[in-house]
C-alpha cells in the first residue's frame, strides 16, 4: 500500500509520497511512487501513483514510452486537463491490454494517480485519475487530493490545509499528515519523495528525499507528538457530579441538569423493573384481569 498527498495553492504545489510495498508482512519492498516529467522553462508535471505496483509501472512506462511526435503524449499536452486526459488513456491502454489476464487471475485492476503542474502560462492544476481513466480535479475549496492509506493523515490536513496556505506551511502540514499515517500504518513507510513547486517556474527548484537520518522529519514527529500531549494535558476531565447552580464552564458530557440513563438489563426478577412499569403493573391487574 502507500499514502500520496498533493496540494493545489495560490503560491503553488505540494507533492508528497512515501515509497512502501507490501504483498504481506514478509514482503516489503521499497518503489518510489513520484515521478517528474519536466522540460524547463516550457512544464513540470508530478504523477504519483498508488495500487497494484505492475499496474502504476505499466501505466508509468507507457507514458514514458510516448514521445514528443505522439498526439497522445504528455510532451504534446497543451492544458493541465489535456494532461489527465493523456494520463486517462494509458490506464485505459494498460487496462484493454491486461484487464482480462488479470480477471482471470482473480486480481482487480487496482490503481489510483495524481497528476499535477503546470504548463506554460497556464494555471497549475491537479487531479485524481481512477481506475476507469476518468478523473477529478481539485478546486479552491478543496485544494488536496489524497491517494492510498488517507484516512489517518486526513484530520490535520482539513484542519491547516487552504488555497492561501504558503508551500512552506502546506509541506509541514503534510508531512504532518504522513507522520500520522507512518505511525497508523505498517503498510506506509520511508523514504518520502517531497517535491515543492513555486508557481510559474516550470521546474523543480525545491526536492527532498527524506529517510530515516533526516533530522527535520526526526524534529516533526517529536515535536508534534509533545505538542499533542500538552494540549490533551489542557482540556479538562469530563465532570461526573451535578453542581447546586449551573457553572461557568460546564465540562460534563451532558448539559447542565441534564442527565441520561444506559438501559439496563436486570437479573430476571421483577424488582428489577423501573418504577413507571410496575405502576402500569399494578394498573392493569387491580381487577385481577390482565389490560
Amino acid at each position: 500500500m502507500t499514502y500520496c498527498i498533493a496540494a493545489c495553492l495560490d503560491a503553488g504545489m505540494v507533492f508528497l509520497a512515501d515509497s512502501r510495498t507490501n504483498a504481506g508482512v514478509d514482503q516489503v519492498s521499497t518503489f518510489r511512487k513520484l515521478r517528474v516529467f519536466e522540460r524547463p522553462g516550457d512544464r513540470l508535471l508530478a504523477l504519483m501513483t498508488s495500487g497494484n505496483l505492475a499496474i502504476s509501472q505499466a501505466i508509468v512506462a507507457l507514458l514514458a514510452q510516448r514521445g514528443a511526435d505522439d498526439p497522445h503524449s504528455l510532451w504534446n499536452a497543451t492544458t493541465m486537463q489535456e494532461a489527465a486526459q493523456c494520463v486517462g488513456d494509458a490506464v485505459r491502454a494498460v487496462h484493454a491490454r491486461d484487464g482480462q489476464a488479470l480477471k482471470a487471475q482473480g486480481i482487480d485492476f487496482n490503481v489510483s494517480l495524481l497528476l499535477g503542474g503546470q504548463i506554460g502560462a497556464a494555471p497549475c492544476q491537479l487531479f485524481q485519475v481512477y481506475a476507469a481513466g476518468n478523473f477529478i480535479a481539485a478546486s479552491p475549496e478543496s485544494p488536496y487530493l489524497q491517494i492510498g492509506e488517507a484516512k489517518y493523515g486526513k484530520p490535520i490536513v482539513d484542519r491547516v490545509l487552504q488555497a492561501q496556505t504558503s508551500l512552506d506551511e502546506a509541506a509541514k502540514c503534510m508531512l504532518i499528515s504522513m507522520d500520522s499515517t507512518l505511525r497508523s500504518n505498517i503498510s506506509v513507510g520511508l523514504p518520502l519523495d517531497l517535491l515543492v513547486y513555486e508557481r510559474g517556474t516550470l521546474r523543480v527548484t525545491r526536492f527532498a528525499c527524506l529517510d530515516e537520518t533526516s533530522e527535520y522529519l526526526a524534529m516533526i514527529r517529536r515535536t508534534w507528538g509533545e505538542q499533542l500531549r500538552q494540549v490533551f494535558a489542557g482540556i479538562p476531565n469530563p465532570r461526573w457530579t451535578t453542581p447546586a447552580a449551573p457553572p461557568a464552564e460546564d465540562t460534563a458530557p451532558l448539559p447542565f441538569a441534564r442527565r441520561h440513563q444506559p438501559v439496563r438489563i436486570g437479573t430476571g426478577n421483577a424488582t428489577d423493573l423501573p418504577p413507571a412499569v410496575h405502576q402500569v403493573l399494578a394498573q392493569g391487574t387491580g381487577d385481577g384481569q390482565a389490560q
